[in-house]
């Protein structure tokens, strides 16, 4: 293993969970190896119910619809594997009205430090049309009212379609998405809620907590399915607070947690370093 500065479009990122069996390393590197790449960095993990996750950064000219068959035949039965290009991910962000994480994200991607490309912004609102505008990033004001949630999400859908994104990033978007929304990108819609799930779930969540006196609040960065706010968790983080603090406090405070906790979550995921499995998350 060593270090390189070979072009990024010749990295790759091989993901692979399943059964644990003795050899399994040996087995993806020596396939590495004999089709002449280079491993740059491999993480792995077994959990307790002796479930087997790794993740190998590699890189080389390869033909990946040839490595991935070759592998296949290779490793035992059960062993689920996919091989990505390593490279920015393409995303479109859904709004309301609030500013805090989309003005994260735009900064972030203007100055390249997202690890994706924005293709668009979709709002059912155009209130935040101004500031995406600065950016040259298309804008969709796609309206709700006077349609049902269905028309509302089929004409959303119309305008991902001209798009074609990887992932789509709830931005605080404040709308619940239907399941036959949510099949349509499963295990690629990330959230971020304002709460330290699975506490104050649903709306209001900072009146919640100050009705209750918690001593922390804390946001929550997810997969979206469809049991509100309770799909996998990519990353979390909170604050400390005290009786001294209005609920209109603690959600200042809550929304500079917000945008973090979502650039963060995005970070991992962008970079294929996050395996669902069931309802929890495994990151390497």
């Amino acid at each position: 293993m060593a270090d390189s500065r070979s072009p990024a479009h010749h990295r790759h990122i091989l993901l692979m969970n399943g059964p644990d069996h003795k050899g399994l390393i040996y087995l993806v590197t020596r396939v590495l190896f004999e089709n002449n790449q280079n491993i740059i960095k491999n993480d792995e993990y077994v959990s307790p119910s002796g479930r087997f996750f790794m993740r190998t950064e590699f890189e080389g000219d390869a033909d990946l619809t040839q490595l991935t068959q070759t592998l296949n035949k290779e490793l035992p039965e059960g062993i689920q594997i996919r091989i990505n290009p390593k490279k920015k991910k393409d995303i479109v962000l859904l709004v309301t009205k609030e500013h805090h994480c989309l003005g994260e994200l735009l900064i972030r991607y203007a100055f390249d430090e997202l690890d994706a490309t924005i293709q668009a912004v979709v709002s059912n609102y155009n209130v935040l049309q101004p500031l995406v505008s600065k950016f040259g990033i298309p804008f969709h004001y796609i309206a709700h009212e006077h349609k049902s949630r269905e028309e509302h999400e089929e004409a959303i859908l119309r305008t991902l379609d001209i798009y074609q994104p990887e992932y789509l990033v709830l931005a605080k978007y404040m709308r619940v998405l239907t399941p036959g929304f949510v099949t349509q990108y499963s295990n690629r819609i990330i959230n971020i809620h304002h709460s330290f799930l699975p506490a104050f779930m649903g709306a209001n969540p900072y009146r919640q907590a100050y009705e209750r006196g918690v001593k922390i609040i804390g946001a929550t960065a997810h997969f979206v399915n469809n049991d509100l706010d309770e799909g996998p968790i990519i990353a979390q983080d909170v604050k400390e607070v005290d009786h001294r603090l209005t609920a209109t406090d603690m959600a200042t405070l809550g929304r500079d947690t917000e945008k973090l906790v979502l650039s963060k979550a995005l970070k991992l995921v962008f970079n294929d370093r996050v395996f669902i499995q069931d309802n929890r998350t495994v990151i390497l």
